[in-house]
């Protein structure tokens, strides 16, 4: 850095603390934490200027101080610097840009895969749940946002991307190759797990995910089912609106989840009795895979006690983010609102709790039979989807499900 950009950079820090340090004289308003803030942060950036080992690079202090101020709210809120977030534009623009099949969040300080799509190029390499991911594209996680390990993971169709993964039990990462490609909707696997029962997995709850569900329950109606289990274990994708419309197929009373922020007024989601079709027993299948919208359905199932949820807490996402232009075309993405369980706390906090806990293992639900697949997808939507593993008789969280549901049963009898 030369002489002239040294002291640039140093003049432009003096004057934000005499101005911080003025408007904090003068004004002494609800804003005095930010005026400190902004006062501390100043004469660091002074401290590191003159005091530092090696003269420093600024721009890259900067740049750095400000992924880290996002990444210390949540794992959901980023800073895009101005490149990156031209990148992510482009990207996010072009109909045509290819993925990975992979959801991400930060856990012990690097990016984690929380669930994995169906057939994706993750999956076709064996990438799982609770996986971490070292490095992307050649670059540490440790230092990265999730919006930066998204921004690195899309790209054109056919390009490859390498990913350095710690799998569980291990401590040295194994480098894989995986081979971005356009994802087909991912559709329902709508299965017949016994006699009087269909279980439903849910891959991910985009638009349109309720009017299919609604579909399916008609049909299993007509067919004498008595029984449904909604399955959203790898479920981490999809809208939070959506959700609670699938919710409200099944539940008529009470509110499903409330949603609330700083800015954002707080919202409760009721029940709708003229939505439901569907009044027999239920239970929800979840776990440490279950993020995002798929924790917003569980949640909705467990504040109105509708049924058991069955298996390990969720993982602790739900939210909403807001994206953010700055004045000098970087980006944030910022949580603004959490959705909140019937405790008042939030599950971005805790996750949603199953009322059985069943530890599964690992390899539970990869396996097995495939039962019966009744889904009405008709053949001119099945040119490439994205297929979900079937449930397996060898799940110990389902076979829980089916126990907590045929009780009742047993007891009339």
């Amino acid at each position: 850095m030369n002489r002239f950009a040294r002291y640039s950079i140093l003049t432009v820090s003096v004057l934000i603390v005499c101005w911080v340090g003025i408007g904090h004289v003068l004004g002494r308003t609800a804003n005095d934490k930010a005026y400190k803030s902004l006062v501390v942060y100043g004469e660091v950036l002074q401290k590191i200027q003159q005091d530092y080992v090696d003269e420093p690079n600024m721009h890259l202090v900067t740049a750095g101080s400000l992924h880290g101020l996002l990444e210390s709210l949540d794992a959901e809120s980023s800073y895009l610097t101005p490149r990156e977030y031209a990148e992510f534009k482009k990207k996010s623009g072009d109909p045509g840009t290819g993925e990975t099949g992979l959801n991400l969040s930060k856990r012990s300080g690097y990016v984690v895969v929380t669930s994995v799509l169906p057939d994706s190029p993750a999956d076709k390499v064996g990438l799982r749940t609770g996986n971490f991911l070292e490095s992307i594209a050649g670059f540490t996680t440790r230092e990265m946002s999730v919006g930066q390990a998204k921004n690195l993971l899309v790209g054109q169709p056919g390009t490859g991307v390498k990913v350095g993964v710690i799998r569980r039990g291990r401590t040295d990462p194994e480098e894989l190759e995986m081979v971005r490609q356009k994802l087909a909707p991912a559709k329902l696997l709508v299965q017949k797990v016994d006699d009087n029962t269909l279980a439903i997995r849910f891959p991910t709850l985009e638009t349109g995910r309720a009017e299919e569900v609604h579909a399916r329950l008609a049909e299993a109606q007509k067919q004498g089912i008595t029984r449904v289990i909604l399955d959203v274990r790898d479920c981490g994708r999809g809208s939070d609106a959506e959700a609670l419309a699938v919710a409200r197929l099944f539940i008529s009373s009470g509110n499903l989840t409330t949603l609330k922020g700083q800015t954002v007024p707080e919202q409760a989601f009721p029940a709708d009795p003229s939505k439901v079709i569907w009044k027999g027993p239920v239970s929800v299948l979840a776990d440490i895979s279950t993020a995002g919208s798929g924790e917003v359905l569980a949640a909705a199932f467990a504040n109105t006690k509708r049924g058991e949820i069955v298996g390990e807490r969720t993982f602790g996402l739900a939210s909403q983010q807001k994206l953010i232009e700055m004045d000098d075309q970087a980006a944030l993405i910022l949580t603004i609102a959490n959705y909140y369980n019937a405790d008042g706390k939030s599950i971005l906090e805790e996750g949603v709790t199953p009322t059985t806990i069943v530890r599964a293992a690992a390899s539970a639900a990869d396996d097995g039979d495939d039962g019966e697949d009744v889904s009405t997808t008709p053949d001119s939507q099945k040119e490439n989807p994205a297929t979900p593993r079937p449930l397996s008789a060898d799940d110990p969280v389902l076979r829980k499900a089916l126990e907590l549901l045929n009780a009742p049963a047993k007891k009339a009898a």
